[in-house]
């Protein structure tokens, strides 16, 4: 069987994700990776030397690649996943404009970097759920 675009889509979504949870226990990869700490604001390594990471942050992100994996089983879970994840991501950009970064509300953590790209995935991701998965005027057909 052949998978659509949007299952297409929950795939590579899901794996990126998953590669970026492992990138995030990586040393070398993650710099200041003896400050990796479990979770919070306090946490000092740096995905790629850009993105503030935790232990919660990386598992968060292997969750959310799996995820993306199994929803890309089915087309209605494969969107739900690009839809729903997306929206999930758009409140976490909120969320992180919105708390100080030095505070304990920062707890998973965000920088002002992560803060730029969870707004951008939330964007794409909802995106991809909706234009790969439109039917054609008057069919009830999914657009191939």
């Amino acid at each position: 069987m052949t998978a659509t675009p949007v299952q297409t889509a929950s795939l590579v979504v899901g794996a990126v994700f998953l590669l970026v949870g492992i990138l995030g226990f990586i040393p070398g990869v993650t710099s200041d990776y003896s400050q990796l700490s479990g979770a919070g604001h306090h946490s000092e390594a740096m995905l790629l030397g850009i993105f503030q990471v935790s232990i919660l942050h990386n598992i968060v992100h292997l969750l959310f690649g799996v995820l993306g994996l199994a929803a890309a089983r089915a087309v209605s879970t494969a969107r739900s996943f690009l839809i729903i994840g997306g929206a999930v991501y758009l409140v976490l950009w909120l969320y992180g404009l919105i708390i100080d970064p030095d505070s304990s509300a920062n707890f998973v953590p965000v920088n002002s970097a992560d803060n730029w790209l969870h707004f951008v995935l939330g964007v794409v991701m909802i995106a991809l759920g909706v234009v790969l998965t439109r039917t054609r005027a008057g069919t009830g057909a999914v657009r191939p």
